[in-house]
């Protein structure tokens, strides 16, 4: 399976949050929540994450609750075996390798103030990668870039790639 970004996002919030349900995903990466149900959805098919069974959830599993027990109201996910092993491997040279979308841009991106700044820094033509930028959520129409960017480069940077 090819992961895209949202499924990256997704895998490392999952590892940061230990379980948590897509309408919150979506909320905070304001995302649309059909975005997000669909990838979670990619995800267990391809065995990287799994439903959390029970029927509560206390604050020491779920770490981003703020209630201390929450009766689950909604379907919560959390990391497989095999998503937890997946997640261990990913570094700058697996990113690398795997991004859906130019690294080099990607990375560029991180340091520019917009999509059109990146492409000029590493001298690629702007309306040959824009269009994927923009499918994957990553900048908006006018190439600024996204809460769920900055959001999915903090996850990568909390990993200690360096992606200045």
């Amino acid at each position: 399976m090819q992961l895209l970004p949202i499924h990256l996002y997704i895998l490392l919030h999952l590892k940061k949050a230990n379980v948590d349900y897509a309408k919150m995903i979506a909320k905070m990466t304001e995302l649309d929540l059909e975005l997000v149900k669909t990838a979670l959805e990619d995800l267990m098919k391809a065995g990287l994450i799994e439903r959390d069974q029970g029927s509560a959830l206390k604050r020491s599993k779920a770490k981003f609750k703020k209630a201390f027990e929450v009766h689950k109201h909604h379907t919560y996910y959390k990391l497989s075996r095999k998503g937890e092993l997946l997640i261990r491997r990913i570094d700058e040279r697996w990113l690398k390798e795997n991004l859906t979308v130019p690294y080099k841009l990607f990375k560029a991106l991180v340091r520019a103030e917009d999509f059109k700044s990146a492409c000029k820094e590493v001298e690629f033509d702007e309306s040959e990668f824009f269009e994927e930028f923009l499918l994957h959520r990553l900048i908006t129409p006018t190439g600024k870039k996204t809460k769920f960017f900055k959001m999915l480069t903090a996850m990568l940077s909390d990993r200690l790639i360096d992606l200045r």
